[in-house]
């Protein structure tokens, strides 16, 4: 049993993303060729956002969103302390401080009633993460920035296929960023990430950004970074597209089977209908004899995140708050395999080795 199932999907689309990979090959146009418009366009269409700017990495497009709004030095940027380190690495990168606020108990997200006390006078911008594939309260959220004046930057890595009350992850807020890593929801075969916005400044300065600061070649209006995605990577993700939504159904259907499973004996982390479900989690009493009888009956497990980002050793100097939430979540979380390819007897046989292991 394989944690994604990436194998199956390349099985089932094996036509489209060779035929899609032998274009790019034909042409010759790598960088920025004819695949990397037509794939914002449709990326756009479908969250519902005026621009898509295609870019090398889910970090590299958090990055160039801070960039473009001006964050510098001096400036803090308020996120969650339960997530994947880019989120906090792009806002140490762009020179300003990752200001930390405790999660939901229930989903893992931001919590938007311990934001508003953490805003200050260098308050610039609030960093949300959809976790696991569920947007946070981002009607909360926006809420608060309004209020404050301040940009919201979803961080959509693992969510892109979500709804949030009738509306796309990638287009709740200001910006939205995500990527196309190859086990998330919408993967490519290499890194590659995309970021979304309806305002047209905003999105100028992205594409200018992402190309060394150039507006028009050799000419260099601001400060950028190489943060191109290649076409072959466009590619690839156009010929997904088709059969994403399919997928995104599929996944929903997996979780859903997960839930039946194991009933109100376990835990789970989100839980929302309309996730996009990048990872199925479970908070079991103690993690490892459950992931030592996965491990066992030869079934991938997956802890993400073993220790929350202000406890890691490059960033305990902005430990500034407490975070007990996010600190209890890091010891006891577990992902399960998760993916459209998942069959309903792998899911059974994943939640009896679960549910034996906390009878043992």
């Amino acid at each position: 049993m394989e944690f994604t199932g990436l194998k199956q999907q390349y099985e089932l689309l094996r036509n489209d993303i060779n035929a899609g990979i032998q274009r790019v090959l034909d042409h010759g146009q790598y960088i920025m060729g004819p695949e990397v418009a037509q794939l914002e366009a449709q990326l756009a269409e479908y969250c519902g956002a005026r621009h898509c700017v295609t870019v090398s990495s889910g970090t590299e497009a958090l990055l160039i969103s801070l960039m473009a709004l001006g964050v510098q030095p001096g400036d803090e940027v308020i996120t969650t302390p339960f997530s994947f380190i880019a989120t906090a690495e792009a806002i140490v990168l762009a020179g300003a401080r990752p200001v930390f606020v405790d999660v939901e108990r229930a989903t893992g997200n931001l919590d938007p009633a311990r934001i508003v006390r953490r805003i200050g006078a260098r308050t610039r911008a609030i960093m949300p993460v959809s976790l696991y594939g569920q947007p946070a309260d981002m009607d909360a959220i926006n809420g608060i920035a309004r209020r404050h004046g301040l940009a919201v930057i979803e961080d959509a890595a693992q969510s892109f296929g979500a709804n949030y009350r009738s509306q796309r992850s990638c287009n709740l807020s200001t910006i939205g960023c995500t990527s196309f890593f190859p086990s998330k929801p919408l993967g490519c075969y290499g890194d590659g990430g995309a970021i979304f916005t309806s305002d047209d400044e905003l999105a100028r300065a992205m594409r200018e950004i992402r190309i060394h600061g150039q507006a028009e070649r050799y000419h260099h209006t601001r400060v950028g970074v190489g943060g191109r995605m290649d076409t072959l990577q466009c590619a690839v993700v156009l010929a997904k597209l088709p059969t994403f939504d399919d997928e995104i159904a599929a996944r929903r259907r997996v979780a859903a089977a997960y839930d039946r499973s194991f009933g109100s004996r376990m835990e789970t982390l989100g839980g929302a209908e309309a996730s996009a479900w990048a990872q199925y989690t479970i908070v079991p009493p103690r993690r490892e004899p459950v992931q030592a009888a996965l491990t066992a009956a030869g079934i991938p497990s997956v802890v993400h995140y073993p220790q929350a980002i202000h406890q890691q050793p490059a960033y305990l100097r902005y430990d500034d708050a407490a975070c007990p939430v996010a600190e209890l979540l890091a010891q006891r979380v577990l992902s399960l395999p998760m993916g459209p390819h998942l069959s309903q007897s792998d899911v059974a046989r994943v939640a009896a080795t679960v549910l034996a292991a906390l009878d043992a």
